[in-house]
């Protein structure tokens, strides 16, 4: 649980004094449910769940294993088209995302870890995978977020070239990278996109924390 509160909170780049002062609690025990084993009682819980924009069943991990987006539609939602700028911010230096491209066989989606770095995208993959046989050809990259505490979120979209950089230029990126891919080793060809497009949408609630009435 301290990790999804802490992930959460970064998330929504609060301090631990910023989500104590909403919480009603103090910043050391924000510190010590994040980093402790801690079973804080359910008036808090709930406290804090409001504080970070969610709710006592996502931090608690009981959606862990559902798809997202199982909340009812939210009343007054209206979606709006992002600007480049948003969009970069959204996509963040690093995070999960899906890359969807065309095989004999038909269309396919798969999940990689990225990194986002000076306009582009990168991502390391098995030298055998269909990503890495994708190499030359446009693909598209898509991630999101979706808060169902709230029914709103967004996503985001790149469409581009992918190519395998050279060893110089894919050791950098190795070098720039948060992390290794969560699917395992193995996975040691850096991949690049350099999009040509990028467009977003986001789904405003006027009464919902963060977004304009």
């Amino acid at each position: 649980m301290g990790r999804r509160i802490a992930a959460r909170r970064s998330q929504l780049g609060l301090s631990r004094e910023e989500v104590a002062l909403r919480a009603g609690a103090a910043p050391g025990y924000i510190e010590y449910v994040e980093q402790q084993t801690a079973a804080p009682d359910i008036g808090f819980l709930l406290r804090l769940a409001n504080a970070l924009e969610t709710s006592v069943q996502e931090l608690s991990g009981g959606t862990a294993d559902l798809p997202p987006g199982l909340g009812k539609a939210a009343g007054r939602a209206r979606m709006v088209e992002l600007d480049d700028a948003t969009c970069w911010a959204l996509l963040g230096d690093h995070g999960v995302g899906r890359v969807a491209l065309d095989q004999e066989d038909g269309p396919v989606v798969l999940p990689v870890n990225y990194q986002a770095l000076e306009g582009e995208v990168m991502f390391s993959t098995a030298e055998e995978s269909p990503l890495a046989r994708a190499a030359g050809t446009e693909v598209a990259l898509e991630t999101d977020h979706i808060d169902d505490a709230f029914s709103k979120g967004w996503s985001v979209l790149l469409v581009g070239p992918l190519r395998v950089p050279d060893e110089e230029v894919a050791r950098r990126l190795r070098d720039a990278a948060h992390s290794q891919p969560w699917a395992g080793e193995g996975r040691d060809l850096v991949m690049v996109i350099s999009p040509r497009r990028v467009t977003g949408r986001r789904i405003v609630i006027p009464d919902a924390p963060g977004d304009a009435s």
